[in-house]
Order: structure tokens, then sequence, then C-alpha cells
């Protein structure tokens, strides 16, 4: 089975250049390889690789910089899946890829479902909801696999963000009225892997059914939450010299930003679950393991 992989040097796309590996041939392409900017570059691309599988992984995720970047962020998270959807109904390759939790307003006060009606409140959001849009209006098939509050050992995250802090300052200011899943990058890869050769069985069998699921860690927490449980977990280890001593909870009000976020946005991954026969872990266990691995 030959895997192409775009986006192979982001949080998501580097765990899968590794976790991908097991099922077949992997060409792994990074922005200068494969540019979403320029989608009908794309065409070739596909065309010259001949993929049984094509794992999108590449996107725009400046969240605050889509509010002045919107056409651009729009091009990358919408014409560009949009592009690889037609190529992988012209070629008979599954297409797999990644949305947001940010297509939802955060007004639930429960898990959204895959059902729920998404109703995006920033630009970021807005453009992976038309991505989901532009592949669903192919007849490729397809995985389109959302994900939730995203961090890894490397690359720019929440994570090594608070861990640089809680080194640098005596006390940390953290918002703590939004709530959401912290989902390492590792467990959507691990997740991709495992549904990718169950989807690839099923159309063999010709019993495979595009569709949507949700892939987060389970539990939720707010971003004070999971800043407390990072430093938490470095404290243990005296060799990491934390120096904060306080990390005092916030209203979003008290921390403006270009684009507004949702109040609640955890995912429910129940469809995922029965679907695939696997269950997501906590997310506490996910940080832990994470931070096993940068520490």
């Amino acid at each position: 089975m030959r895997i192409l992989l775009l986006g192979r040097n982001g949080q998501v796309g580097w765990e899968l250049n590794r976790s991908l590996l097991p099922l077949g041939e992997v060409i792994a392409l990074d922005r200068t390889q494969a540019d979403l900017s320029r989608p009908e570059s794309l065409r070739k691309i596909v065309c010259d690789n001949h993929p049984d599988v094509i794992v999108n992984a590449a996107a725009y995720t400046a969240v605050d910089k889509a509010e002045e970047e919107e056409d651009l962020a729009t091009v990358i998270n919408s014409t560009a899946p949009g592009v690889l959807a037609e190529e992988a109904d012209k070629s008979g390759a599954l297409l797999i890829h990644y949305s947001t939790d940010y297509i939802f307003d955060g007004t639930k006060d429960r898990p959204y479902t895959e059902d729920d009606l998404p109703n995006p409140i920033n630009a970021y959001g807005r453009s992976k909801l038309a991505g989901e849009q532009a592949i669903q209006a192919t007849k490729a098939d397809h995985l389109i696999l959302r994900t939730s509050w995203v961090y890894a050992a490397r690359g720019r995250n929440f994570l090594r963000t608070i861990m640089r802090l809680a080194k640098e300052m005596d006390e940390l200011t953290i918002v703590g009225d939004q709530t959401g899943s912290p989902t390492w990058a590792r467990l959507i890869a691990e997740t991709t892997a495992h549904c990718l050769r169950q989807s690839v069985y099923e159309r063999r069998k010709s019993v495979f059914s595009s569709g949507i699921y949700n892939v987060s860690s389970s539990g939720e927490t707010s971003w004070y939450g999971f800043a407390s449980a990072i430093v938490n977990n470095a404290r243990d280890r005296p060799e990491e010299k934390i120096h904060v001593s306080n990390i005092v909870p916030i209203q979003t009000r008290d921390y403006p930003t270009p684009a507004k976020r949702p109040a609640y946005s955890c995912l429910a991954t129940e469809s995922l679950e029965e679907n695939f026969n696997i269950v997501m872990p906590s997310w506490e266990y996910g940080l832990r393991l994470c931070m096993e691995e940068l520490l």
C-alpha cells in the first residue's frame, strides 16, 4: 500500500510518519514539496505518486492570524482538501483529512457529536468547516477526523509554551472558562493508523462508508486545568527546575484575542469507539506519556 502523507513536519504529521510506516510505503512531503496554498499543484503530486491512501495533515492553524488572512486560510484548509478529494476520486484512493472542534460555537454543555450542527465563530473554524464540505461534495472515499486542543513534544503548542514560561516566571495567568479535551498528537496518529487499517479492509470487502469521526482524548478540562497539570507533572522531575509558584485562572474577557474561542468544545467519541472498536484514553494519561518523552 502506498500512502501519500502531506504535512510531515507538523505535530500530527511527524507522528503519522512513524505510525503509518507498518502499513506500507509512506511518501511523506513537507510544505516545500506540497504547498497547499497552491492547490492546483497538488494534482500533479497525487498523479505522480499513485497513492492508495492520501493523508492530509497539512493545514493553516494560526487561529488568531486567520482573522487577518481568512482568504489564505480558506485556500489551504478548504480549496486544497477539495482538490485532494477530487484527485482521490479519480484515482480510487482513500482520503484521510483532519478537522477541528473549532467548527462549533461552544454553546453546548456536553460533548459535541458528529451530528451536531456546526456554527464556527472564527475565521479558522469557518475555513476548516469549508474543507469538510469541499471533501463531502466529491465522491471520494474519505474519513474526516475532528480533533481538539492538539499538543506534542515538538513544535509550537500550549504544552511547550507552559513549560517554557514555568521556568521563567513566578506567576502565570491562564484562561479558566474555556473547556476542551487536550489531545496528544501521537494518539491522533495511532488512532488514524488503526482506522486506516480497518478502512482498507472494508474497502476490499466493498463495505466501507465515508464519514466524520471525532478523535480526541476522553475527559475535559480548562486551559487553566491543563496548565496546572503540565506544571504538576514537571514538578515531579526536579531536574526541570520549575520556577512558577502560582497559577491563576482568569476569564476569557481578561485575555482578549483577535479570534473568538468556543467556551466549550469537547468532542464525543462514542461513534469512533463503536465503529472502530477502540477506547480513547483520558487526557491526563496522554499528557503523562507525552511529558515522559518531552522531559
